[in-house]
């Protein structure tokens, strides 16, 4: 019978190993053996690249210089002839990639050695030596754009002056960003008839000389809407910002481009300047539209704390009888709130932002407060005053029966306003900065029609400043204010003020604050006044925390205000439609403090 051969005694690495396992550490092992991996991967790369005496930008380039080119290492074999040629050229290339930072007279050693174990080192050592200075700095425009004040301030912020290092890098962006911008602002044949950077024979100094001949300011020429026969040409052309005669610019053209594409009525939009047949400097422009689906419907769902599940139907209708003409109705539901609204708007060819509109809308509302059945019909005037500015003239009749505190009771109100609102935010679904706020006035009388008479002035804004570290300050508040000239009873619980909730005052039920009648329900105020403050920390891509604040209440008496005060947590997940929410909140201020959880979700499908 043969003897088995003993066992062959395990290497250090793998005692280390069966010492780890033993002790039931096998995460540890695993970690161990990756690093141990990665550690033999680096040790086995056949040439390493060596350099000395710089730093910084200049280090970076020299690193790309001697970069091996490819097919010079194959299957871990390295081509030694290749390599000795590569090396034999390094000096040069060394010398090169310096030059660009102003050292001209470096002193560059380079060296291929083989290692004890196989593989090579190519080194470079340098002497940098003492680099060259900008002696003279010399920017100047010719042509029709010389006196223009932008080219001119671009020029005179030239990044290189006397007696700084010559950083060549920072020359060549400045010139793209001055040509770059006179191409904008329409000098179309705008070009370098000089550019120059001249080096003493001792390599100490450079003068440098540009001239930018900026040529002739080129204009728009006529504009030619095609392929969108089922729009008026009136209602087309509210999108576009190019003027016939006006300077030139490839901004003008992004904006009439991204204006068409965000009416959602066009599959394809496509702006073509057409330089090659420009007469007297007049650039023709060629707008093709192709059209798409004209009629959409559109189902929605989400869920949100004050409103519990929900859901949606939306149909649309974007070109009603061929006129750019829009209708919209909605059917909504959800837990506490049911109805079906319906809105028609007629664009005006003043802008994109500039219409008149009349919408319906009949819903239920069911809270533990009140329950409101309601009919509105509104007609506005909505006119732009510059971007993000919106003010609206409206009229509404409003018809509202009401349940509050156990007493039922109906008004009709006939309502004129006016409402002003601004916004401007970096982005629409995550934004980091930016800000917006409205301000709505309304009223009546009997002498219109309505059951009561009453002044109402509502406002709302909030903010967001971004900080370091990825954190952004959110700031919101809200006010209104309700003068009657007759009893609280006959305000409609649509118009009254309640306090609490997701978008409120955190850590209390939806519209559960507010003045309460000797039975110590909650009836709603003539007045409202709330804040909020948080503090978010963006965590990975689509990741956020944040800590927040809020305070508020709805009251009748200005010179008696109670404020309610919730705190907390919140996590956020962000989608390409909105974020997703989870706050965490306590009730701050009152006897026996109780946690609430807010989450709204909510997505287009």
């Amino acid at each position: 019978m043969a003897i088995p051969a003993p066992l062959p005694i395990p290497t250090t690495r793998f005692r280390n190993i069966l010492f780890f396992v033993r002790a039931g550490l096998a995460p540890a092992v695993f970690l161990w053996i990756l690093l141990g991996g990665a550690l033999l991967l680096r040790a086995a790369e056949p040439v390493e690249t060596v350099v000395e005496g710089v730093e910084g930008e200049a280090l970076e380039n020299v690193k790309k210089s001697l970069a091996l080119p490819y097919g010079l290492v194959r299957d871990g074999k390295v081509d030694t002839q290749w390599l000795e040629r590569f090396a034999g050229q390094a000096q040069e290339r060394v010398r090169s990639a310096l030059e660009p930072f102003g050292y001209y007279r470096a002193r560059i050693t380079t060296s291929l050695v083989e290692t004890p174990e196989g593989n090579y080192r190519l080194k470079a050592d340098i002497d940098p030596g003492p680099p060259v200075i900008v002696s003279s700095v010399q920017v100047t425009l010719a042509g029709a754009g010389s006196a223009n004040k932008t080219l001119t301030g671009l020029a005179g912020q030239f990044p290189l002056h006397t007696g700084d290092l010559l950083v060549q890098p920072n020359y060549e962006e400045a010139k793209g960003v001055l040509r770059s911008k006179a191409l904008a602002l329409g000098y179309l044949d705008a070009a370098f008839s000089t550019h120059e950077i001249r080096i003493s024979p001792d390599r100490t100094k450079a003068d440098i000389r540009l001239v930018l001949d900026t040529g002739t300011l080129y204009r728009f020429g006529e504009v030619t809407i095609t392929g969108a026969p089922g729009y008026p040409d009136e209602f087309l052309r509210r999108y576009v910002t190019i003027k016939q005669g006006r300077p030139f610019s490839y901004a003008r053209l992004g904006e009439t481009q991204l204006n068409f594409t965000n009416t959602e009525r066009f599959a394809e939009v496509i702006v073509t300047p057409d330089r090659e047949h420009a007469h007297d400097h007049q650039v023709p422009v060629t707008i093709t539209l192709k059209p798409g689906h004209t009629q959409r419907l559109q189902p929605g769902i989400g869920y949100g704390t004050d409103t519990g599940a929900r859901g949606s139907l939306t149909y649309r209708h974007l070109n009603v009888l061929g006129l750019g003409h829009e209708f919209q109705s909605q059917l909504y539901l959800s837990e506490r709130l049911q109805g079906i609204a319906a809105n028609y708007v007629i664009p005006s060819p003043r802008d994109t932002r500039t219409f008149s509109a009349l919408q319906l809308n009949l819903q239920k509302e069911d809270v533990s407060a009140y329950v409101s059945r309601l009919a509105a019909l509104e007609g506005s005037v909505n006119r732009s005053m510059g971007r993000g500015k919106l003010g609206t003239l409206f009229l509404r009749v409003h018809q509202e029966g009401f349940t509050i505190a156990g007493e039922d009771s109906s008004s009709l109100l006939v309502l004129p306003g006016i409402r002003y609102s601004e916004h401007r935010f970096d982005n629409l679904v995550r934004p980091t900065k930016g800000y917006r706020f409205m301000v709505e006035g309304s009223g009546t009388h009997q002498l219109l029609g309505s059951d009561t008479g009453l002044i109402q002035v509502r406002a709302e804004g909030s903010a967001i400043v971004p900080l370091p570290w990825r954190l952004s300050l959110l700031s919101r508040v809200a006010g209104g204010l309700t003068f009657l000239n007759d009893p609280l009873a006959d305000l409609p619980a649509s118009l009254r003020f309640f306090a609490g909730g997701d978008r409120s005052v955190r850590g209390y039920s939806y519209k559960s604050l507010g003045p309460r009648n000797a039975s110590g329900e909650v009836t709603g105020g003539r007045n409202l006044l709330e804040g909020s403050i948080e503090l978010q920390r963006a965590l990975f891509t689509n990741w956020g925390v944040s800590l927040f604040y809020d305070a508020g209440n709805a009251f009748n008496d200005l010179a008696n205000i109670r404020l309610y005060q919730g705190a907390g947590f919140g996590i956020h997940y962000y989608t390409l439609v909105g974020a997703i929410n989870l706050y965490v909140a306590r009730q701050i201020g009152v006897d026996s403090p109780a946690f609430r959880i807010h989450l709204t979700i909510g997505f287009e499908l």
